[in-house]
């Protein structure tokens, strides 16, 4: 969703904007996530979610790691400091998740599926690394706002599991918004921060469309 597009339609604000991309473009509007959030789904096709997201983000530097090391931001720095240290939990609980599930289902193309996140992977790298004054941090705060979506799955799938889910610790919505409409002080600045949130989340739709493609490789089978 483009900048001029989500500020017509009257929303205010640097956080109104990152909101707004989130809400339309955002993981949990996906519809193979919103199938596996309803009904009856089968295990290997929750735990395949789940290793896919342990191979984009259960990693060492993550990307608010990554973000809070580039950012040039002030006003960011304590919200980054407390969303690295959240994440850290995200990850412990993701392994968690993985070790309990076994291992990946076995799926054809798998050698195509591996290439594809770890080219996810990069483009993440390069986002939250990004010399773009504000593209760093515009896509830390997208994980931040699309995390949710994904830890319904997570938490879905720990449940049957039998792991009870910790609360995320991740800094709440009200708190994100404000840091972001502090962040946003000039039109440039705004802009890399959506660019970031923006070729982030398109990362994560298109993991979710890796995975709605396994499902159905592995169906055929």
């Amino acid at each position: 969703m483009p900048l001029e597009t989500v500020r017509s339609a009257g929303l205010s604000g640097a956080s109104g904007t990152l909101t707004a991309l989130v809400a339309a473009d955002g993981s949990a509007t996906h519809p193979y996530l919103s199938r596996l959030t309803s009904g009856v789904v089968p295990l290997r096709d929750l735990g395949d979610l789940a290793h896919q997201i342990c191979l984009l983000h259960a990693r060492h530097p993550d990307l608010f790691e990554q973000a809070a090391a580039q950012s040039r931001q002030p006003a960011a720095a304590e919200w980054l400091a407390e969303s690295v240290r959240a994440f850290a939990a995200e990850r412990a609980y993701l392994v968690r998740i993985v070790a309990a599930a076994g291992p990946m289902p076995s799926t054809p193309g798998q050698a195509a599926s591996e290439a594809a996140v770890t080219a996810q992977r990069h483009a993440l790298d390069m986002l939250a690394q990004s010399d773009r004054n504000g593209c760093a941090d515009g896509t830390a705060i997208a994980l931040a706002l699309d995390w949710p979506g994904i830890r319904s799955v997570l938490d879905l799938l720990a449940g049957r599991l039998g792991i009870d889910p910790p609360a995320s610790q991740l800094p709440p919505a009200f708190e994100t918004a404000t840091m972001i409409d502090a962040l946003a002080g000039t039109l440039s600045v705004e802009r890399a921060m959506v660019f970031g949130a923006q070729q982030m989340l398109a990362q994560h739709r298109g993991l979710i469309d890796l995975l709605e493609a396994r499902a159905s490789a592995r169906s055929d089978h």
